[in-house]
């Protein structure tokens, strides 16, 4: 096997065959030892000379793939540095098999996918050499093409791909100059390009040439010359010639869509109504008006489908692009019936094809919406809509209602929902995240935002219909009965207050009625969580309307007695979502009400929540502590917490008070569950309390540290008796939850806290004497990351106050926490991200402290910021990163501090962000490493670095400067084999520019990496996030203007009062 990486002898193509063979067949334990010798055959610098054996000689395709695979890598990354005479007889090689092969349909036919491949390494070479070296390419192709059918459509394919990988792939592929010379080539003889397409049109009868030149002619239609389309006879060939026919139907309506979504201005509006009359004529040939296109879906087979999902591409590229001029009178007929379609279309079960419907009606409601937004002051509305609508608006009336319907019976599960039916139709608690079906329910919601806007009246009536229907049991289902009631949810904030009164109050009053009506506990659940979903979303009414809130929340408590899977959670999330955003109704006393209603609840407490999972009277307390803390009056908030929190401060004393008689009470099971239930309690009501927890926290601050430190010294006497592996043992991981809990309690607090001095005075002390000792004398994995966290926390909180501690928090963790996180990238995750946080709140608020180290000391930090970066993990790359940045700025505050800085750092720094940069696994950080370095190398090139950068002693060059050395550093740090000295030269020169911006620097870096082997075929979105992100603030800003279209769950709070 090994004689394959013999060079010295001709290539043993059967042994090669055997091999890779061997490879796909062998057992599992041949394989690595297999895949290591083809590894070393395909990096062999010389592996590329026994390509054309294998290609010829090879009987395998595989074997021919790992040849072609050698091909590609030395195209793509050392063919500049070959003798031209090698370019070209590789060149020669390539196209001669490809031609040979073909130009007979049976080979063609019995090695497509092997052609594919040698079609893909010959564009690679075109890219190459193309127009520079292979000027005469374009018009050698199409001569070829008119002597063979079977090469004519193998020519087609080459010419696809190539339009492909420029137009489709080049942004981050190839730099931003050479993708423009290709597409200029291109321009230059598409003409010869056109009339061979014209040509085959004309005259093909073989249907797979017909369709893979239809495919060819899609690619170049995005971007070609106009007159190509609209003065030619192209538009007619495709409709009448290639439309109705079944084989080409789907490549000619590609064609049409990519024709139809052109925007170029009303000098072509005329061909465009033309085109859209021709095309409207011969759709209801192929799926006639009467259609149940849902159903003809579900049952059509795979081409048939396929049509029906690009005729919904047809008619939103062509809306999109031109339905104002749709609107005129002659073409509204057509028009209409063409939206009749995409509602149809819009039926369809299969998600993609109803997502593509949906991002048009999307646009389209928002777009008549926007002509007369919504203007609450106006009093020439009626609900949501003016009294004198839009002639758009009156036309697209009856479309708009088909479409209401469709969104509100097809509205997918929101995140907030918990009981779902499964595929077994049973009811199941399920949690969901991020997923598809909620992007799918974002972009719903949206829609049906911008749906109720224009027509409120529609929307409710549909709403209201398919309730009674649900009520009357017409058609009662949990599926119907869930989609209606998310659709309700949905338009929370989307009508007027009047308007959303009516509608609400008949929503709840008939779920009420079914819950007593509905026999079994399944359907009795499933209008429960119905109940408390709709609820949730409309805090502005329960504000509005105090009894009927009053009467939910009782409900609610009813509910969390119910035991069936699911109910009880989500009556106190609902509970929880109605505290954050009612609070205040709670504490005042209200109309012909004795006391407030949270005294009630107060007095009542034992009994709601007796039922409950501690899970769930954790969230309880949370709710109850947003209740409490919108009080004014701060003794009566006060009374209120210590009503609140005397239940489990009576368990907490009970326990802490008889610790000391019997130490081993403290290590029982029971106990330990116990406790940790009370400081989960208590960070839950911290959470929600915010400053006003201070007076529980003082009540039982001793008291935590003291048991804080008796589970300290607990753990580590059972590491001490029973070795470092009893860190494992279930008693050791309850007692450091008790100590996380505590840690997180603390924190939970300060992070809240709006006295700065009373931290300091009451807390500081104290809690470090605690904490700090502790972590520092714990094997690894005994110590906790919330201390880093809470260290953080104090940082950020206290800021300046802290200088005179942070000393003694780096004495404490620093070489240890180093210790546990730098011996691998994996070990410790949590105690990573935590110390590197540490570190940046460190370097934000207290820097001086970093000069106040030891040179050794402050030399580690930097240590461990590069070290940071440099890590896989995004989030601690970044904070490294941020770091970094963060550092720079603040040295460069202080001139002297600035030029001792980068004489020992900026060379390393450089480098080592260069790495990084270079790196595709730490794309994420493109925009941060950009900054950091045109700070670094402008604080060079203006001389505010005013030390030399270089050793002296090795370097004795008397006219040497900082910006010579610089850049001859630089450029060695980017010696590699597929860039040359010159494109290096131009590119360290442009790093050194101080005359351009940000983005023109992270442009110049972007052209750069393309280049490289690391970055050439990979995606490279992430070096555009910048771009993304400010376009989805745009998009947030956008939202954030229309009555309805953020949840009142993610309004912030003051919004909501």
């Amino acid at each position: 096997m090994e004689r394959i990486l013999d060079f010295s002898q001709p290539l043993d193509v059967p042994l090669l065959d055997q091999v890779v063979e061997r490879l796909f067949t062998g057992t599992a334990a041949e394989r690595p030892a297999i895949q290591k010798v083809i590894t070393q055959f395909q990096e062999h610098p010389d592996a590329w000379t026994r390509v054309d054996s294998i290609l010829e000689h090879a009987k395998s395709l595989q074997t021919k793939y790992v040849g072609l695979l050698i091909l590609e890598n030395l195209i793509k990354y050392r063919w500049k540095a070959l003798p031209r005479e090698q370019c070209e007889g590789i060149k020669t090689f390539i196209v001669s098999l490809v031609i040979r092969i073909s130009s007979d349909p049976a080979s063609l036919a019995r090695e497509k996918v092997f052609v594919g491949k040698l079609n893909y390494t010959l564009v690679q070479i075109l890219k190459q050499e193309w127009p520079n070296r292979w000027e005469n390419f374009i018009p050698e192709i199409v001569a070829a093409s008119k002597t063979n059918e079977s090469l004519c459509e193998n020519n087609m394919s080459i010419l696809k791909l190539l339009s492909e990988e420029i137009f489709d792939f080049g942004s981050g592929q190839m730099t931003q100059a050479k993708v423009k010379e290709l597409k200029a080539s291109f321009n230059k003889d598409f003409s010869l390009i056109y009339e061979l397409c014209e040509f085959i049109l004309e005259r093909a009868t073989k249907p797979s040439l017909i369709v893979v030149t239809l495919e060819t002619l899609l690619r170049f239609l995005g971007w070609i010359p106009v007159g190509y389309i609209f003065e030619t006879k192209m538009i007619d060939t495709l409709l009448e010639r290639y439309l109705p026919v079944p084989v080409s139907r789907n490549a000619a309506l590609q064609c049409l869509t990519e024709i139809g979504s052109l925007s170029i201005g009303p000098a072509y509006d005329a061909h465009f109504i033309k085109m859209f009359m021709f095309f409207m004529s011969k759709v209801p040939l192929i799926l006639p008006p009467t259609t149940n296109i849902a159903v003809a879906y579900e049952n059509g087979s795979r081409d048939e489908q396929t049509f029906i999902q690009y005729l919904s591409l047809f008619f939103t590229g062509f809306f999109r692009a031109h339905i104002m001029i749709l609107e005129k009178a002659e073409c509204t007929p057509m028009l209409l019936e063409a939206l009749g379609y995409l509602v149809k279309i819009s039926q369809v079960e299969e998600v993609e094809v109803f997502k593509i419907c949906l991002d048009y009606w999307s646009q389209l409601a928002s777009e008549l919406y926007h002509e007369t937004p919504y203007m609450p002051a106006s009093p020439l509305l009626l609900g949501n809509l003016p009294l004198h609508a839009s002639p758009r608006r009156v036309f697209y009336g009856p479309v708009l209602s088909r479409v209401r319907a469709v969104m509100i019976g097809r509205m997918p599960r929101p995140e907030e929902v918990l009981i779902v039916e499964d595929e077994n139709k049973q009811l199941i608690r399920e949690i969901i995240k991020d997923t598809d079906s909620i992007n799918l329910y974002k972009s719903m919601r949206e829609t049906l935002i911008y749906l109720t806007h224009l027509d409120c009246d529609d929307t409710q009536s549909i709403m209201l219909e398919r309730l009674a229907a649900q009520v009357n049991g017409s058609e009662w289902s949990w599926q119907n009965l869930n989609t209606l009631c998310w659709a309700i949810g949905s338009i929370s904030g989307a009508q007027g207050e009047e308007y959303e009164k009516r509608f609400l109050v008949t929503v709840i009053k008939d779920l009420l009625g079914m819950c007593e009506v509905k026999r079994g506990k399944d359907n009795k659940a499933v209008v429960a969580s119905n109940i408390m979903y709709v609820v949730g979303q409309y805090p502005r009414f329960l504000r509005a309307h105090w009894r009927f809130l009053k009467t939910v929340v009782n409900k609610l408590f009813e509910f969390m007695h119910e035991t069936h899977p699911g109910i009880q959670d989500m009556a106190c999330d609902t509970f929880l979502k109605i505290a954050q955003k009612t609070r205040k109704k709670f504490v005042v006393c209200q109309t012909q009400e004795v006391v407030p209603f949270v005294e009630e609840i107060l007095q009542t407490l034992p009994t709601i929540i007796m039922d409950l999972e501690p899970h769930q009277v954790q969230s309880f307390y949370e709710s109850m502590g947003y209740l409490i803390g919108a009080c004014e009056n701060p003794q009566q908030r006060d009374t209120w917490i210590a009503s609140l929190m005397d239940y489990p401060n009576q368990s907490w004393t009970a326990i802490v008070s008889e610790a000391p008689r019997d130490m081993n009470i403290m290590l029982q099971p029971e106990t330990m569950k116990q406790v940790l239930a009370i400081l989960k309690t208590n960070v839950r009501a911290a959470t929600s309390l915010g400053h006003a927890y201070v007076s529980q926290l003082g009540k039982m601050f001793l008291d935590l540290l003291t048991v804080y430190s008796w589970y300290s010294k607990g753990i580590s006497n059972v590491i001490a008796t029973q070795g470092v592996q009893a860190a494992k043992f279930s008693q050791v991981l309850a007692m450091r939850s008790i100590k996380r809990e505590t840690l997180r309690l603390l924190e939970t607090f300060i992070e809240r806290s709006e006295d700065p001095r009373m931290v300091t005075a009451t807390f500081l002390t104290p809690l470090l004497n605690s904490v700090l000792g502790d972590y520092q004398a714990n094997i690894p994995d005994a110590r906790d990351p919330e201390v880093l966290s809470l260290m953080t926390c104090l940082v950020n909180k206290l800021q300046q106050t802290m200088l005179g501690e942070v000393p003694r928090i780096l004495e404490a963790v620093l070489d240890c926490t180093l210790g546990m996180i730098t011996k691998n990238m994996e070990d410790y995750p949590e105690h990573r991200i935590k110390f590197f946080n540490l570190m940046r709140a460190i370097n934000s608020h207290c820097f001086q402290v970093f000069f106040q180290l030891p040179p050794t000391a402050f030399a580690l930090l930097i240590d461990c910021v590069v070290w940071a970066f440099k890590h896989t993990e995004r989030n601690i790359s970044e904070t490294g990163l941020n770091i970094l940045r963060e550092v720079l700025h603040n040295v460069s505050q202080d001139e002297a501090i600035a030029n001792a800085f980068y004489q020992q750092f900026a060379i390393r720094l450089i480098q080592e962000v260069l790495v990084v940069l270079f790196d595709s696994w730490h794309k994420s950080g493109f925009k941060l490493q950009a900054i950091i370095l045109k700070t670094m190398f402008h604080a060079i090139e203006t001389g505010m670095v005013k030390v030399p950068l270089w050793d002296p002693n090795a370097i004795n060059d008397p006219t040497m400067t900082n910006q010579r050395y610089g850049r001859q550093f630089v450029e060695n740090c980017l010696t590699v084999s597929n860039v040359t000295k010159t494109q290096i030269q131009l590119f360290v020169e442009g790093l050194f520019n101080t005359q351009i911006d940000l983005p023109t620097f992270m442009n110049h870096l972007r052209d750069f990496m393309v280049q490289l082997k690391e970055f050439a075929s990979s995606d490279n979105a992430e070096l555009f996030r910048e771009e993304q992100e400010a376009l989805l603030a745009l998009e947030r800003q956008r939202a954030a203007a229309i009555p309805g279209m953020i949840k009142p769950v993610d309004q912030p709070d003051e919004a909501m009062y």
